[in-house]
């Protein structure tokens, strides 16, 4: 068993020395309490709320950078795994909502959002071009998604079927959103048989409430720790190793399912050759 957490915080607009000292806080916190994996929210050490891609731009950072050598060192000193959502910068003007998977070994990983909504500061960012990575650690096969990633759901099934274990899902849900930790974390932990990590963020930002609900869904769909409105720490005992069973036998030989074995991706060619939907037709 693996003790895991989401990490729900108030990160402040642009001030980023103020947001790695809360980070370092909640990790050493979340690990005293003996979790070995512990995520964090979208753009935690940046906020989100830019008005322009040049006041967003500012708040960003290389990777690795100044946020990975801080983490890598509370990593190694605790012996944890962490997840946290920041701003790439990408040359002299671009940046990236990427989320870094830092631990003992130091830098993991690193994972660009793909999918961007017209919101924050994802009006100015790069799409993501590193695809769905999964990395082998100590607690686990990990992979990352981030906020908007989730309504697609190739995106899980993507980290899936390359064997994550665990998806780690840094969020900014703002109001509006309620539907995600609803339905939508239940449903894709469900449908692709993974532990998933939701770690939203709490407060208000540049006129959004961000309402919180970070939660830790099992690969059955049932969520295991869910925090409220305000900054808190959720945690679960999971098994990774749980998420590696596939095939559902409820009584065998008359009641059984492999929600990937009985894949069909001979009939799953049109979903890669349509990149639109037809709204011609009513």
């Amino acid at each position: 068993m693996v003790k895991v957490a989401v990490a729900q915080m108030d990160p402040r607009l642009g001030e980023l020395a103020r947001n790695r000292q809360q980070i370092v806080a909640i990790l050493r916190e979340a690990a005293e309490r003996g979790a070995a994996l512990i995520v964090f929210p979208e753009c935690a050490t940046s906020g989100y709320g830019f008005a322009d891609l040049e006041a967003g731009y500012a708040a960003a950072e290389p990777v690795p950078g100044p946020t990975t050598e801080l983490l890598s060192q509370q990593c190694v000193e605790l012996g944890v795994y962490v997840v946290v959502g920041l701003l790439e910068r990408f040359g002299a003007e671009g940046i990236y909502n990427t989320a870094v998977l830092v631990g003992p070994e130091g830098l993991v990983g690193y994972y660009r959002k793909a999918h961007l909504p017209l919101l924050g500061i994802d009006r100015f960012t790069l799409p993501g071009d590193t695809g769905f990575p999964v990395w082998e650690t100590a607690v686990g096969r990990v992979g990352i998604a981030i906020c908007y990633d989730l309504r697609f759901p190739e995106t899980l099934r993507a980290l899936a079927l390359a064997g994550a274990d665990i998806v780690a899902l840094p969020t900014n849900w703002p109001d509006g959103s309620q539907n995600a930790p609803e339905f939508v974390t239940r449903t894709r932990a469900l449908e692709n048989r993974v532990f998933l990590l939701a770690c939203n963020r709490c407060g208000e930002e540049s006129s959004f409430w961000f309402f919180g609900h970070s939660q830790i869904t099992d690969p059955r769909g049932r969520v295991l720790a869910e925090v409220g409105a305000e900054a808190a720490i959720g945690y679960a005992d999971i098994d990774p190793a749980k998420a590696r069973e596939k095939r559902i036998v409820l009584r065998p030989d008359a009641f059984e399912m492999d929600t990937f074995g009985d894949r069909r991706p001979d009939l799953y060619g049109p979903l890669a050759q349509i990149d639109r939907l037809d709204t011609s037709h009513p």
